[in-house]
């Protein structure tokens, strides 16, 4: 396999947000990768050949152990070559492990309403007193509306409209939609010599408030039913590494370096990365916790895809 040294651009890898709420600055991913002078690809393993000989008429024919050797290596040769080509077809693969490349790009987080998407996590009481809650629109324009948790977990669909509502009413999170809808995050993501680095500010969160890092993975389009959105903690998979908090002015740092890299976006897998609010001050370990009752994504943002995929 040959491998070419390109910076890329491309158009497909452009996010831009809008939002009938908030306005944002549009950002572009810039990504830069310069592949290593070195890489150890598959190819033909010479084997020995041994001295053919006809065996005694009525036994079983014996094969040497250099030649048993020789068919061992040539398929273990095979097998790793086919890794690339699985990588290459939008599967989960950690490609950036097949391939020694350095990788550079800015991130910027957007609300679910920036994507034209109904928040999932938080909620408004259209008909007070009535105890029902609804997944907040983008018609929703009151920036005094305050939010609500639900009284029991609700299942993250952004694509069906059944999904916004009504809902069981919980507790009040203790703050406005106008509020929830101000957090920001921006940063960059580089990876080099197979670790990779997210250094992220956030602004306007939770004061004081407990927050965890996802590396988030859905199908898009979408599949019908929507078949969920599958949520990993960044770093250590007992999510140790992916907490962090806000000061009390709601502002927070999140710099950490991992090793695999993130795993970019393919054909069929969109890659993701969230931050995910705990309104009980808890953090699950490996789980997010329970979305709508404990656990509340403010803000994501969607990996471009990895260079060679139209």
């Amino acid at each position: 396999m040959r491998l070419r040294t390109t910076e890329i651009v491309p158009p497909d890898q452009v996010w831009t947000t809008k939002s009938p709420v908030t306005a944002r600055p549009h950002r572009q991913f810039r990504i830069h990768r310069e592949p290593s002078s070195r890489w150890r690809g598959a190819g033909p393993v010479p084997g020995r050949r041994g001295g053919a000989r006809t065996p005694p008429q009525g036994t079983t024919p014996m094969y040497s152990k250099n030649t048993l050797l020789s068919a061992v290596i040539a398929l273990a040769a095979l097998l790793f070559a086919g890794c690339d080509e699985t990588a290459e077809s939008g599967n989960p693969v950690e490609r950036s492990e097949a391939v020694a490349e350095k990788i550079a790009f800015e991130v910027a987080f957007i609300t679910h309403l920036d994507a034209d998407l109904p928040e999932q996590d938080v909620f408004i009481e259209r008909e007070p007193g009535s105890g029902k809650v609804w997944r907040v629109t983008k018609g929703d324009n009151d920036m005094n509306a305050p939010l609500f948790k639900t009284a029991v977990p609700v299942k993250h669909n952004p694509f069906d409209d059944k999904a916004l509502g009504p809902h069981a009413k919980g507790e009040a999170l203790g703050m406005t939609l106008g509020t929830w809808l101000k957090q920001r995050g921006t940063g960059t993501y580089t990876f080099e010599n197979g670790v990779g680095t997210l250094d992220l500010e956030f602004t306007h969160l939770v004061p004081n408030g407990v927050y965890t890092m996802w590396h988030a993975f859905m199908a898009l389009p979408p599949t019908t039913p929507f078949s969920g959105i599958l949520d990993l903690p960044l770093g250590a998979r007992d999510g140790s590494e992916s907490v962090f908090r806000a000061d009390a002015k709601g502002n927070a740092t999140f710099k950490h370096s991992f090793k695999p890299g993130l795993q970019l976006s393919g054909r069929w897998l969109t890659s993701l990365l969230a931050i995910n609010y705990h309104s009980d001050g808890k953090t699950y370990g490996g789980l997010p916790g329970d979305f709508g009752l404990n656990a509340h994504v403010p803000l994501f943002v969607m990996l471009p895809k990895r260079a060679g995929l139209e």
